[in-house]
């Protein structure tokens, strides 16, 4: 009879790895799953909490300008500290030849002495020694609300004068009051044809038209004020 041979039953394969394999992705996934979960949470409170004062949101578009809120330009207040009248430093700029003088110190006298207190510049006593006559005289200019032109013969055949004259035509041409011509030792027919379209001052007056002047002055400071 024939022996059986008899072999070993087949062993079965373990099932601890794939377990552990299963517990290890178990656990990779609620790690994930945790981490998703915060990330949502903290989002969501950062947009629903307002923020704060010491973490202002980022400058943008929308939020540079705000209708509500008050211009903050350096300029504008700068400028309303010095308005008006002492926006520039002299009031009146008188314009006279060299042989006028004398004629020019007692018209500034009369308007600094005044009740007004008129701010007056005189060529040779306010130009800045060294300076070159060109920029003093448009210096002069730029610098005066008012212009006084004492016109005379030697005014008339005085290159700087005119030059003067031609200058505040240019800057303020539209500006009633601001250049105030003084007719003295003239006729009516020797007055600039530059000038024509604007009323003088006849300085034949017994105070020279010095008064008429102070007033046409006082008017212009009247309107910036």
């Amino acid at each position: 009879m024939a022996s059986s041979t008899s072999f070993p039953a087949p062993r079965s394969r373990s099932r601890k790895p794939v377990g552990k394999v299963a517990d290890w992705f178990r656990q990779v996934l609620s790690k994930t799953s945790k981490k998703l979960s915060d990330s949502t949470e903290s989002t969501s409170s950062d947009v629903s909490q307002p923020r704060s004062k010491d973490n202002p949101p980022p400058l943008g578009l929308s939020s540079a300008v705000s209708p509500n809120s008050p211009s903050t330009y350096v300029g504008a207040s700068s400028s309303s500290g010095s308005s008006g009248r002492w926006s520039k430093d002299y009031d009146v700029c008188v314009c006279h030849s060299e042989e006028d003088l004398v004629a020019a110190q007692e018209l500034v006298s009369y308007l600094e002495g005044s009740a007004a207190s008129l701010r007056c510049f005189l060529q040779l006593r306010d130009s800045t020694p060294g300076g070159a006559i060109v920029s003093e005289l448009c210096h002069a200019l730029s610098s005066s609300h008012c212009r006084v032109l004492l016109i005379t013969p030697g005014f008339l055949q005085d290159p700087w004068c005119k030059y003067q004259m031609l200058q505040a035509l240019s800057e303020a041409p539209g500006a009633e009051g601001r250049t105030i011509p003084l007719m003295s030792g003239l006729t009516r027919a020797a007055y600039p044809a530059e000038l024509r379209f604007m009323y003088f001052v006849d300085g034949r007056g017994p105070d020279g038209g010095f008064h008429q002047v102070k007033e046409a002055v006082m008017r212009y400071l009247q309107t910036i004020s």
